[in-house]
């Protein structure tokens, strides 16, 4: 299991990035990242190792200008993985530790950017969690920013790749403008922006017009790069990876991406732009003539269906504070959830077939990875599915924005093959500070062969959900308190292949037997 040792050193609380220096608004260099393997002994779990890393995440505040502030601070992921009989681990500047299991001992570390003359190492991170594939092939995305200002708002990436590390340690590399060859350029001054970028920025509701054109993004494009926390996802077959690529600057020119394993080539390439249809008249009202103070309302005469923010189909967007990944499903679709600039923060879950062909989305996708039940000759997906108390599109200075929607339902949520809900099950412990339930902070539930489903929750519980029901359920088959905190991160769970739960809370491993 991952652990944190050190002290946290905080700097520049007032969320001011300072030339030169050696952190954004908050940093987290100083802690140092560890994998520990704790076995069994007498039926507790004893610590063998402790294998420290030089790995360290990117500095803080991305998306600053994009329109979420409020979100900087989510630290980076930490991911090793385990193949070939042993443990892969971040390491510094774009590289790998190859692990011994049984040891803790490295066996090598593999660098693939050692002839490459143009990769500065203190300015490359291992970019998201490291994939194995059935063979161990290991698969991880790369960023190297420029650091001699703000890197996420004043300077395009200085390099982005994709990486595959074969078991025998051999590499190869390809450059995300490689994989994503029909992305605009990153000095491109033509990618799409919203009616926020409009000078003087028009009055609410929107689109300001019926016929409405928003403005290109205020500045350059910025070069494509893998979302922050991105972990590549292998087809069954195996002759496909797939990851995520977005514009630097512009988070709403974001694509899925399919390369060929063999030899990294570009395979296909996704746009998630204007692929939305559930805006204004379906997901927002439209006003009646004459009416701009209707909450959360489009513009009377919008064209149903639009994003109000652009006047167009909806995007997804993949921001850094996001931890969503791809997830290859049965039938060799992929989905993979991002936000959006229009759906109360839930974002929505994107499935694209095989081919890269757009097949449609749930509306619900933020921060959430997917997980996949395989029964009966078909398959389930099982997300969570929070409604947060958050407006529509736009935030302050009008009753079209200044209206929220409340907090919760909170639902773990189950959807068939074709993305159509079979069953909810829905939060319902309830306190003063919550009286619509607490949210599922997960990013992906783990789920056994027969079907239960096992989440957190913020409210201290780990559930386990049937499969015997439909509809909205409320009392799950069980269910056990572990701790509360404040804030709960968004922790995972895992099932051992002798049915124990391994999750955790407030800091602490929890295993909950069979």
């Amino acid at each position: 299991m991952v652990m944190k040792k050190g002290n946290y050193n905080s700097c520049n609380p007032a969320g001011q990035w300072t030339s030169g220096a050696a952190c954004g608004p908050n940093t987290w260099n100083s802690m140092e990242w560890t994998e520990s393997r704790f076995s069994w002994v007498n039926n507790q779990l004893v610590e063998a190792w402790n294998f420290g890393t030089d790995w360290v995440p990117e500095p803080n505040a991305t998306d600053f200008n994009n329109g979420f502030a409020g979100l900087e601070g989510w630290e980076p992921v930490f991911h090793p993985v385990d193949a070939n009989n042993f443990l892969y681990v971040p390491g510094a500047s774009g590289t790998v530790w190859k692990v011994d299991k049984n040891t803790g001992i490295s066996a090598s570390l593999i660098n693939p950017f050692t002839a490459n003359a143009t990769v500065t190492p203190a300015n490359t991170f291992v970019a998201g969690p490291l994939t194995a594939d059935a063979t161990g092939n290991i698969y991880y995305n790369v960023i190297q920013l420029n650091i001699t200002a703000n890197p996420w708002d004043q300077n395009d990436v200085a390099g982005a790749w994709l990486v595959k590390i074969a078991p025998d340690d051999s590499f190869i590399t390809a450059t995300f403008a490689s994989i994503n060859p029909g992305a605009p350029a990153g000095t491109s001054l033509t990618c799409p922006g919203t009616f926020a970028n409009q000078n003087p920025q028009p009055a609410f509701p929107w689109p300001p017009s019926p016929t409405a054109v928003a403005p290109f993004f205020p500045s350059a494009c910025g070069s494509q790069r893998p979302g922050i926390n991105v972990a590549p996802a292998v087809s069954a077959d195996g002759s496909t990876v797939y990851t995520v690529s977005r514009a630097h600057f512009d988070n709403m020119v974001s694509y899925l991406l399919a390369v060929n394993t063999a030899n990294l080539s570009p395979k296909w390439q996704a746009s998630l732009q204007s692929r939305l249809s559930d805006g204004c008249g379906v997901l927002l009202p439209i006003a009646a003539q004459g009416i701009t103070n209707e909450p959360n309302s489009c513009l009377f005469g919008t064209t149903v269906g639009v994003d109000p923010t652009t006047n167009t189909p909806g995007s997804g967007m993949v921001i850094d504070q996001a931890s969503s990944s791809p997830t290859v499903l049965p039938d060799a679709s992929v989905v993979f959830g991002s936000l959006d600039n229009y759906n109360f923060s839930r974002g929505h879950l994107f499935r694209f077939d095989s081919l890269g062909n757009y097949v449609g989305a749930y509306g619900f996708g933020w921060d959430s990875t997917p997980g996949v039940w395989v029964h009966d000759n078909t398959f389930s997906v099982v997300i969570k599915d929070n409604h947060y108390p958050s407006t529509s599109y736009c935030n302050g200075g009008s009753p079209v924005c200044d209206t929220a929607t409340p907090a919760g339902p909170y639902y773990i949520t189950q959807l068939d093959a074709n993305l159509n809900i079979e069953w909810q099950f829905q939060s319902t412990t309830i306190d003063a500070n919550h009286p619509n339930g607490y949210e599922w902070c997960i990013n992906m539930p783990a789920i056994d062969m027969l079907g239960n489903v096992y989440v957190n929750s913020e409210d201290g519980n780990v559930y386990e959900l049937p499969q015997a029901h439909s509809g909205i359920f409320t009392a799950p088959s069980g269910k056990m308190f572990l701790n509360s905190a404040i804030g709960a991160a968004y922790t995972p769970i895992s099932i051992g292949p002798d049915g124990k739960l391994y999750t955790q809370n407030n800091g602490q491993l929890f295993v909950i037997g069979n």
